[in-house]
């Protein structure tokens, strides 16, 4: 059985993914990361979740609650990740990190620590929106250049990144397909006059309590092709991050993906 931490456990992400170790018998919550300063150190993470009292206690120090685990998820703050990331790698413990936002800072920081554990970062754990990924790839990779590309991302009023780290990762694997460059800061929404050749342009709505909702739309002359992902509990992203943290737990260091866990390549 899988002993794992949950980074972030006091927040909404943090909670579901408590709430869905609950339905595995392969998983045990056997820890919990919190903020040191919150006010949740101490608190029963069963009780947090909803799902009354589980017997393990929110920890403020991370080199604590890795010691209890075999595997740990992040879904914190993009603030945090940097001092989580470190300490699995001090603890040699494999992570999966769903938090977004993340720094081009970090990002360098990330490929260091896949070299000493098992690494799997992820904008969207649902595997859902991984075999979304891999549909926009085959059309990106079917359809002539002319057809436009156009992503919408909508989500709650409390999203903090926008476009979303989901979004981003679509147009990213698109513009790789064709064999472009991709910036993630030329996002069509932001600018005013005639698209550019080979753009990929991104909507971004955002409002009430959508929990997520992308689209993907090739639009050609005469004809267009649609893909989309929705989702209406976040618990789907809990359960994918679950799957994720039992896959990756055995692997050799590196980095790997949702693509690796859906199609379960590695060991």
């Amino acid at each position: 059985m899988l002993r794992l931490l949950v980074i972030g456990a006091a927040g909404r992400m943090g909670r579901a993914v408590v709430r869905a170790a609950l339905e595995r018998r392969d998983v045990r919550v056997s820890a919990g990361l919190t903020a040191l300063d919150g006010t949740h150190v101490g608190r029963d993470l069963g009780e947090l979740a909803g799902v009354g009292p589980l017997g393990v206690h929110a920890l403020g120090d991370a080199s604590v609650a890795l010691t209890e685990c075999d595997a740990a998820i992040d879904f914190s703050l993009p603030a945090a990740a940097a001092n989580n990331l470190a300490a699995c790698c001090a603890a040699g413990k494999p992570l999966v990190i769903g938090t977004t936002g993340l720094t081009a800072d970090l990002y360098r920081e990330l490929e260091r620590a896949a070299r000493h554990i098992p690494l799997l970062v992820a904008p969207n754990t649902s595997l859902g929106l991984t075999l979304l990924l891999e549909m926009a790839r085959q059309c990106a990779r079917a359809l002539p250049p002319q057809f436009d590309v156009e992503i919408l991302d909508a989500h709650h009023r409390d999203k903090r990144d926008a476009p979303s780290g989901t979004a981003l990762a679509l147009g990213e694997a698109i513009a790789e397909e064709r064999g472009a460059a991709f910036d993630p800061a030329a996002a069509r929404s932001h600018v005013s006059g005639p698209r550019q050749e080979g753009e990929i342009g991104f909507a971004v709505l955002r409002g009430g309590d959508l929990v997520g909702e992308h689209t993907v739309i090739f639009a050609g002359s005469g004809e267009q092709l649609t893909l989309g992902h929705r989702v209406t509990d976040r618990a789907v992203f809990a359960r994918g991050a679950l799957e994720a943290a039992v896959w990756l737990a055995p692997q050799p260091p590196g980095r790997y993906t949702m693509r690796d866990v859906l199609f379960r390549t590695g060991s």
